[in-house]
């Protein structure tokens, strides 16, 4: 089955803290300028349809600072040990700092760089609008 969404999704391994869910790590697993998706590596006290802060601490290559998400909680797969959560974004305080980093995604997927760290020869101007 393939998923059929709106915007196209961007892979990444920034790090999250999910306002009063989550004590182990969590990682953003992906993200588009209308949801992402979340993995924690121990159990999440998460529930449906709340929302939460999400604050994104983007990988070093990005090269932009920690920003917060307004979400909604969509979808929950919990395992024994961690777990997967679906948001819906809300809301972006920092729209800038949220926007430049799915530019940079952008960017990057469209070099062929989707999951790879190291150097990466610049990243998009704050002025770029790369989104589809």
């Amino acid at each position: 089955m393939t998923e059929q969404r709106k915007n196209t999704r961007y892979h990444t391994l920034a790090r999250v803290e999910i306002e009063g869910v989550n004590e182990g790590e969590a990682l953003l697993k992906d993200i588009s300028v209308t949801g992402c998706c979340v993995e924690c590596t121990a159990y999440a006290e998460a529930k449906l349809n709340i929302q939460y802060k999400l604050r994104i601490i983007p990988e070093s290559s990005a090269k932009i600072g920690m920003f917060d998400l307004l979400v909604e909680s969509r979808w929950i797969h919990s395992g024994s040990y961690s777990c997967e959560i679906g948001f819906f974004i809300m809301e972006s305080p920092k729209g800038k700092a949220f926007q430049r980093y799915v530019d940079y995604l952008s960017w990057r997927y469209s070099h062929g760089n989707s999951m790879t760290g190291g150097h990466l020869g610049g990243i998009p101007s704050e002025g770029s609008t790369t989104l589809a």
